[in-house]
């Protein structure tokens, strides 16, 4: 509901002799000193939300002088915002977070990926990650800071770390995840401007289970939800600033936004979440700016440009600076070279393309490998395993393989010629129609009739034949894209197609990932649609033919701009690609919120370490009511403001509370959530994370607005004895069942929860909990 549309009704239900009194309020504060400043209201009952003042507020959003007017809201009291309540947040958040970080001494979970990552900046590897490289660059500094070498392997989960220094990665992750409760402390209290909606929220983040545990380990996780709260605060503190507009602080907290939007967007992809939260938080503000008539054209432009600035280009720069940083500081040749073009891998030193030289033109005789030109497309390959019963023909395997492998080499043969070291080093040009045999397994590329494994409509791809004698299905008619006939075949710089002779078909790689049987390499169809397109495109890469004269490859290497832009085609595909496998655990979303199921981090039997990623069951079953909750409350508020219920005061901010901050963390929570629902990846219990956040701060806004209105049922002093012992109640909930539970975070020994004489026998509440 509009703001001017609510000021209509409460103005409507008002009395003579409160309108008297609001105008001798005015009257009294016309009369104050520019430097005076309203007599401070109590907390948590007169204070609004920060930033959602009424539209009647007649200051100019420019920053010009003003008075607070209609609907008695006064700016926030200086006394709100005590530190002591922040202190005890902090020591409390360090402490549950800090506590016992270097156990278990072993690799846990995604450590095995993200502390490898880390390493390989240390020792300036290449690889490739499916999602930005900020996080990891973060971890691999604070391993470099703190005195780790970057040798450890991190080859797979319960590796011993032994003498490896392994405790700054852990407690950088640690201390970012150790302010999340406090930036959710300082955001729900100005939102709401109560101390107690503001613990409430530390409480359930401090003490929650699954909290500490992903904050604990060598994970993004905690990295990137330090800069989405970050984001928020900011956001929420920058709306404080809209009456002081152009001053340094709300300079400060334009920029500290864009700043953390760079980096939750640097670290995961998750971070177009809060970036479209934020977008249309300022979409709305343009919006009231547009509408306040104290400002000019040029003042609402000035105030575009600024967000422009902001929330737009400084977030790109920095962005950009990211990747920036990431390819100078990655320049030697590692494990992720194959996913990338001929071109990008002809910068990374060691890469046998770096600063190399091979034969210009392909010719009869030489050996080669052949990438595909779709991102992430793989090279062609094959191995001594054959396709199963019931897949197609039960022949050799050919596949695309994303990584440099032996089994990626090939001989090229004349049509019929079985000689691959032939006397003359005749060269291959547009139109030849040439053999290709598989170096290592001597069969030849073959195709038939036969559907493919998983590309029902493209024709079987096989290795056939022995010591490169096999049929006419072998035959390939090699064409140069854009060529006419005899122009020759360059290495790495010409596309390529390979037509079969006999079916009429291209070689194509489809992109799709093959079962267990097919070691989850990419799929290798013949396809009978001759489109040109990526997938059906080849170039010759690796050359090797000693008859031929060597040409420099430095020409090739490509410019920032083209690497950016190829690095995040194929982070974009990489994540597509990640399905479920055969037998692997997948979570599903409507599991997150009821706490359904958790992840194991380390230990499966009685004689390991266990760590078990679970949220404290106590807070998230609260957090999930009080989103129920939350929407009843609003839609009573709504709908009393819209039938012109008379509302004192304290009932009118609570439903300013309710509707402008409450609703902008459930619209944070949605964004959070919601769009799991349509993803086709796989998905696991800590993409939940993110989201609970917002829900444990609407938790703390709902609760606390609740309590409040214990005044609606008993009369004081009963109302504030039962808001007291709700208030207790809720805390005292919190704490035991942090108590009982905290186990899962520190680690267990012993017998499984199942076992009657575990430490932990009776708190397996759901089956599905697996400690």
């Amino acid at each position: 509901m509009a703001k001017e549309e609510c000021l209509t009704q409460w103005h409507k239900t008002e009395d003579t002799s409160t309108l008297r009194n609001r105008k001798a309020f005015l009257s009294s504060e016309k009369k104050q000193s520019p430097q005076s400043s309203p007599t401070p209201l109590p907390k948590d009952e007169t204070t609004p939300a920060a930033g959602l003042s009424s539209e009647g507020d007649t200051r100019s959003s420019n920053g010009t002088s003003a008075h607070w007017s209609d609907g008695g809201i006064h700016p926030p009291s200086n006394e709100s915002h005590s530190t002591v309540p922040l202190l005890l947040v902090a020591v409390l958040s360090f402490s549950t977070r800090l506590y016992k970080i270097m156990e278990p001494p072993h690799v846990c979970w995604d450590e095995t990926h993200f502390g490898k990552m880390g390493s390989y900046y240390i020792n300036r590897t290449f690889f490739f990650d499916v999602h930005p490289p900020l996080g990891k660059m973060l971890i691999g500094l604070a391993g470099y800071m703190t005195g780790y070498d970057g040798t450890f392997p991190f080859i797979k989960p319960g590796d011993k770390y032994e003498h490896h220094n392994y405790w700054g990665m852990r407690g950088f992750c640690a201390v970012l995840g150790s302010c999340l409760p406090i930036f959710a402390y300082l955001t729900v209290l100005e939102l709401s401007q109560s101390h107690t909606a503001a613990l409430i929220t530390a409480a359930a983040l401090i003490f929650d289970t699954g909290c500490i545990t992903i904050s604990q380990y060598i994970l993004l996780d905690p990295i990137l939800m330090f800069f989405i709260l970050g984001s928020v605060l900011s956001m929420v503190k920058f709306n404080q600033q809209r009456y002081r507009a152009f001053s340094a602080p709300w300079w400060l907290w334009l920029v500290l936004t864009g700043v953390n939007l760079a980096g939750a967007l640097g670290v995961k992809f998750v971070g177009l979440f809060v970036i479209l939260l934020v977008g249309l938080n300022t979409a709305w503000d343009l919006w009231r700016l547009l509408g306040d008539l104290h400002l000019s054209l040029v003042d609402v432009a000035k105030h575009f440009l600024a967000r422009v600035v902001g929330l737009i280009l400084l977030p790109l720069f920095l962005y950009v600076t990211i990747f920036a940083i990431h390819f100078v500081v990655l320049n030697k040749s590692g494990p992720g070279d194959g996913f990338f073009s001929s071109a990008f891998q002809s910068r990374l030193i060691g890469n046998n393309l770096h600063n190399a030289s091979m034969p210009e033109y392909l010719a009869y005789g030489s050996t080669i490998t052949v990438k595909n030109l779709r991102i992430a497309g793989g090279y062609l390959h094959s191995h001594w395993h054959l396709y199963p019963e019931g897949v197609g023909a039960k022949q050799q395997q050919v596949t695309a393989y994303l990584h440099k492998d032996y089994n990626n080499l090939w001989l090229v043969h004349r049509q019929g010629d079985s000689d691959a070291q032939s006397e003359t080093p005749d060269l291959v040009r547009h139109g030849d129609i040439i053999r290709l045999e598989h170096k290592e397994t001597t069969r030849n590329l073959h195709s038939h009739l036969h559907e493919a494994p998983l590309t029902k409509k493209h024709f079987q791809v096989t290795g056939y034949g022995i010591n490169g004698t096999g049929d006419a299905n072998d035959l390939w008619q090699v064409e140069v894209c854009g060529g006419r006939k005899g122009d020759l075949v360059k290495v790495l710089r010409s596309k390529v197609r390979f037509l079969h002779r006999a079916s009429g078909c291209v070689l194509y790689s489809s992109g799709k990932t093959l079962p267990k049987w097919g070691w989850e390499q990419v799929e290798v169809t013949c396809s009978p649609y001759l489109k040109e397109t990526p997938s059906s495109q080849w170039n010759i890469e690796d050359h090797i033919n000693p008859k031929l004269p060597n040409i420099s490859l430095s020409v090739l290497k490509p410019h920032f701009l083209e690497i950016l832009l190829e690095s995040h085609i194929v982070m974009i595909r990489g994540n597509s690609g990640l399905k479920p496998k055969d037998n692997e655990m997948n979570s599903k979303p409507w599991h997150w919120p009821i706490n359904y199921q958790g992840l194991r981090f380390s230990g499966v039997n009685e004689t390991e370490y266990r760590v078990y990623l679970l949220g404290n069951p106590v807070v998230w079953w609260i957090n999930l009511a009080s989103l129920g909750l939350y929407v009843i409350m609003v839609t009573v508020a709504s709908v009393a403001l819209q039938r012109g219920v008379s509302l004192d005061q304290k009932r009118r901010e609570h439903c300013w509370v309710l509707m402008r901050g409450g609703g902008l963390l459930l619209l944070g929570w949605l964004l959070h959530y919601a769009p799991f629902y349509t993803m086709g990846r796989i998905l696991y219990y800590h993409h939940y994370f993110p989201a609970m956040l917002f829900s444990s701060m609407l938790t703390g806004i709902t609760l606390d607005i609740l309590l409040q209105s214990a005044d609606l049922l008993l009369h004081p002093p009963y109302s504030y004895w039962l808001q007291r012992v709700g208030q207790m109640v809720l805390l005292f909930s919190v704490l035991y069942s942090f108590h009982l539970f905290h186990p899962l975070s520190y680690g267990m020994r012993g017998p499984l929860a199942h076992d009657p004489g575990s430490a932990m026998a009776g708190l397996r509440w759901m089956d599905s909990w697996e400690f």
